[in-house]
Formats: C-alpha cells, sequence, structure tokens
C-alpha cells in the first residue's frame, strides 16, 4: 500500500473516507455527507475495518520528492507495450473512487509494484491478472497536486 506500512492519500480521500467512517460508525446520518449506509452488518464492520486501516498511518497529500521516480503519491504517465498512447494515473490508494477527478492505480497491484522506483525512461515488466506478461515504460512521473492532477 505504501513504503513502510504508510498510505498515501490525496487530501479529498481522506476527507471523503474520514465523513464515510463518520457515517458507518453512527457519528453522523448519511444524509449528512450523501453516503448510503450499508445494511449487513458484516459488511459494515469489514469497511469500517478497511477504512480505520487505510487512515491508521495515512500521509495525506504530503508531496513526494520531484526526482522523477515512481512511488506513493506520484502522477505518472506510462506507455504500455509498443501502444502509442500513454495513459496518465496516480499512484496511490485506490478505494472506492478515483482521487480528485484522475484515475488512480493502487502502488499493491501488479502494475503499481511493477512501477515503484522506476525512473523516467524506464522500462518495466508486469504479471496482469490473466497471467500474461506485460510491458510498461514510465513516461513522467511527478508529484501529486493541482497541476499534476490534470489529465491530459
Amino acid at each position: 500500500m505504501a513504503e513502510n506500512n504508510r498510505t498515501w492519500l490525496t487530501p479529498g480521500t481522506y476527507e471523503r473516507l474520514t465523513a464515510e467512517l463518520a457515517v458507518l460508525t453512527g457519528a453522523a446520518g448519511p444524509e449528512e455527507h450523501g453516503f448510503a449506509g450499508i445494511e449487513d452488518r458484516d459488511a459494515r464492520e469489514a469497511r469500517v475495518n478497511r477504512i480505520q486501516d487505510l487512515l491508521k498511518d495515512a500521509v495525506v497529500g504530503e508531496a513526494p520528492p520531484d526526482d522523477g521516480i515512481a512511488e506513493p503519491g506520484m502522477v505518472v504517465t506510462v506507455r504500455y507495450g509498443d501502444d502509442p498512447e500513454p495513459e496518465t494515473f496516480l499512484l496511490g490508494v485506490r478505494d472506492r473512487a478515483d482521487a480528485d477527478g484522475i484515475p488512480v492505480c493502487s502502488p499493491d497491484s501488479p502494475l503499481g509494484r511493477a512501477l515503484i522506483g522506476a525512473a523516467q525512461g524506464e522500462e518495466r515488466t508486469y504479471t496482469a491478472p490473466s497471467g500474461r506478461t506485460l510491458g510498461v515504460s514510465l513516461v513522467r512521473a511527478v508529484p501529486y497536486g493541482p497541476e499534476s492532477a490534470q489529465v491530459p
């Protein structure tokens, strides 16, 4: 999820998760935050535990170094194999929604694990859930912020 068991979250994701936790634990009504309640007790408890785990050691919006190295909190642009079209996304917690309008890739996913530590221009491979080995090149990595969150 993140280095040293810390989870990198955007401020918007942190606020959304905190509000959802308040609703799920009864500290606020669903109408206050626009969340639907979870009726199933086990599902509610599992969701509360998931949110608490994410928030426990969260790093909220701290920008990683602007060194072009892919890590949680970076907006990365990649190319897959010979595909000329790049894809841009945030390396961060992927929990039910994109972060502030930008697609998110979990650092714990096969693609995320392959990209962590990659330098701009570096090619890596990863195994997709289908079992295929795929190539990916890191085109660009910049810290998350208002400018970097604008998907080209």
